[in-house]
């Protein structure tokens, strides 16, 4: 085994969280983390807070949307 073991991420498929956009995507979605793991949310804008279901989960980022 690699001393350099994957991360696992800190949010699941099909779960909601409440995140703050701190950052934007060169597509201009909007960045928010949860435990410093990065996650993509289209329709949002810095400073945003917004409950999120995620959609899909990555290596090293996941895709969100806003919760309705």
């Amino acid at each position: 085994m690699s001393e350099y073991q994957e991360k696992i991420a800190p949010v699941k498929v099909g779960e909601s969280y409440d995140v703050t956009i701190d950052d934007i995507a060169k597509e201009g979605d909007g960045i928010a983390r949860v435990e410093g793991f990065v996650i993509f949310v289209p329709q949002t804008k810095v400073g945003d807070k917004v409950r999120i279901t995620v959609n899909k989960v990555m290596r090293k980022f996941a895709i969100a949307e806003k919760a309705a």
